[in-house]
C-alpha cells in the first residue's frame, strides 16, 4: 500500500495517548500503515514521561482518560518550551461546545469527535504537518478573552491555531450535518415506501370488505326465508345445520365491520365537534340489550362525558369498548359495567370498567395490538382488531389508552382525549 504521506517531510514518532486498548490498537495499525512510527502511552503522566526522554512530532491524545485527562495534558504540553510547538491533536466522543472552548484553553491545534472517518484523520495530520512551520504566521501570541454562557475565559493560544481547531470542528460538523441529510433523506423515502404500502393494505382490505357485505346479507337473508317459511317441513337435524350457517354469518359480518371500523380509523377525516361520551354509552347499552334481549346486566354512565372529537370516531371507540366489557362478562353471575372519567395530575381520565373474566396484567401489552387475543375463540369469539382500531383512534386524536385488570376480577380501560385535538 502507499503511503498518505511522503516520510522525508519528518522523522520521529506519533505519540499516542488512549488508555482504550482496542482504540490504541486501532490508532497504531492506521498509523503504521501509513508510513508512522508510533507511541502508545495509556495515560497523560506516562505520556509526558515518554516526550520528556524522546520527543514526539505529533501527538494524539483522547480527552477523558484516568489520572489527567486530554486538555490537562495538551496544556503541559503547551506550557513546556521544548514540547510546545508539537502539534496536539484532541480526540473525544464528547459533544458540548464547552469541549472546544477547553480545547482552545488548552492550546490545543485540532479537535477531532468520534467516530471518525480514517481518511479524515489522516488528512488533519497531513495538514497540521504542512503547516508547521508557518504556525506563528498570524502574528504573536496574545491573550484572548472570550464570555460563553455567561462565563469569561482566557485562551493563550494563536489566531493560527485557534483557526485551525475552530476549522476542524467546523468541518466535523459539517460531515456530520451532511450524514445526518443523507440519513433523514433515507428515512423519508423508507416512511414514504411505508405509508403507501399502508395505504394500499388498507384500501385492500376496505375493498374486500366491502364486497363481502353484500353476499353476507343473501346468504343471511336466504336462511331467515328457509327457516321462516319452510321449517314446519324441516327435521331438527335441517334447522340445526341452518341455525349454523346463520350464525357463521352474523359472525363472518361482524368481522367485516370490524375490519371496515380498524380501516376507516386510519384515514377518515376528522370532523372536531363536542361529542356527549355519556349519550353515546347509554344508546349502545340499549343497542347490545336488544341484540341480546333477556340478559340481566347493571350498565351505569356517569352525567357529562364531554370531550371534543370526532363524534363517528369516537362512536367507534366506545362500541368497541362496551361490546367487549359486555362480552367478558357473559360468565360472571352479576354483571356490571360503568363509564365514568376521574382527575388525575391534573388530566381528565376516562374509564369503562367491568367486573367480568379479566385478564393476565403481565401480557397487557398485546391487547392492542391487531389480531392479538388473550383468551380463544372457545371462550370468547372475535378476531383482535377492537382495541387496536380503538387505539388508533384515540392516538390520531393526540390521546392514549391502557387497561388495568386481573383474572376472574374484571377490567379497567382508561382512555385520555387533549382539550383540544389536532385535526
Amino acid at each position: 500500500m502507499s503511503n498518505f504521506f511522503n516520510l522525508n517531510q519528518r522523522s520521529g514518532y506519533v505519540l499516542v495517548v488512549e488508555d482504550s486498548n482496542v482504540q490504541a490498537k486501532k490508532l497504531k495499525f492506521l498509523l503504521e500503515e501509513n508510513g508512522f512510527e508510533v507511541r502508545i502511552s495509556i495515560n497523560g503522566i506516562d505520556a509526558l514521561k515518554v516526550s520528556a526522554e524522546n520527543k514526539p512530532f505529533l501527538v494524539i491524545s483522547d480527552i477523558v482518560m484516568p489520572e489527567m485527562d486530554g486538555y490537562e495534558l495538551c496544556t503541559r504540553f503547551k506550557s513546556d518550551s521544548e514540547l510546545r510547538e508539537v502539534p496536539f491533536i484532541l480526540l473525544t466522543s464528547l459533544r458540548d461546545p464547552l469541549d472546544i472552548i477547553r480545547g482552545l484553553q488548552a492550546g490545543a491545534d485540532n479537535f477531532i469527535t468520534k467516530p471518525y472517518e480514517d481518511q479524515y484523520l489522516l488528512s488533519r495530520i497531513q495538514y497540521l504537518l504542512a503547516n508547521r512551520a508557518l504556525r506563528h504566521a498570524g502574528g504573536a501570541d496574545m491573550l484572548i478573552e472570550v464570555i460563553f454562557k455567561g462565563n469569561k475565559y482566557s485562551i493563550n493560544s494563536d489566531k493560527k491555531q485557534i483557526l485551525d481547531l475552530l476549522l476542524s470542528v467546523y468541518e466535523a460538523a459539517v460531515q456530520r450535518n451532511d450524514e445526518l441529510i443523507l440519513t433523514q433523506a433515507q428515512l423519508e423515502a423508507s416512511n414514504e415506501e411505508l405509508l403507501s404500502a399502508n395505504r394500499e393494505l388498507e384500501a385492500f382490505a376496505h375493498t374486500v370488505s366491502h364486497d363481502l357485505r353484500s353476499p353476507l346479507h343473501t346468504i343471511g337473508g336466504y336462511v331467515r326465508l328457509l327457516i321462516d317459511e319452510y321449517g314446519v317441513a324441516l327435521d331438527d337435524s335441517a334447522k340445526e345445520y341452518l341455525s349454523t350457517i346463520l350464525d357463521a354469518t352474523k359472525s363472518m359480518a361482524q368481522l367485516v365491520e370490524d375490519l371496515l371500523n380498524f380501516s376507516r380509523s386510519a384515514n377518515a377525516p376528522m370532523e372536531l365537534k363536542q361529542v356527549d361520551l355519556t349519550r353515546v354509552a347509554r344508546e349502545i347499552f340499549e343497542n347490545l340489550r336488544m341484540r341480546e334481549y333477556g340478559r340481566t346486566i347493571e350498565c351505569k354512565a356517569a352525567d357529562n362525558l364531554l370531550v371534543t372529537a370526532d363524534h363517528r370516531l369516537m362512536e367507534i371507540v366506545m362500541e368497541n369498548l362496551l361490546s367487549n366489557a359486555w362480552k367478558y362478562t357473559r360468565k360472571t353471575d352479576f354483571p356490571v359495567i360503568f363509564v365514568g372519567k376521574k382527575e388525575e395530575k391534573g388530566e381528565t381520565v376516562y374509564f369503562v370498567k367491568d367486573n367480568g373474566a379479566g385478564f393476565d396484567p403481565a401480557k397487557s401489552y398485546k391487547m392492542f395490538n391487531p389480531f392479538e387475543r388473550l383468551h380463544t375463540n372457545q371462550e370468547f369469539p372475535g378476531i383482535g382488531v377492537g382495541l387496536a382500531t380503538v387505539r388508533r383512534v384515540l392516538e390520531r386524536h393526540g390521546g392514549r389508552i391502557w387497561a388495568d385488570g386481573k383474572v376472574g376480577e374484571g377490567a379497567t380501560f382508561y382512555f385520555t382525549l387533549p382539550d383540544k385535538p389536532a385535526a
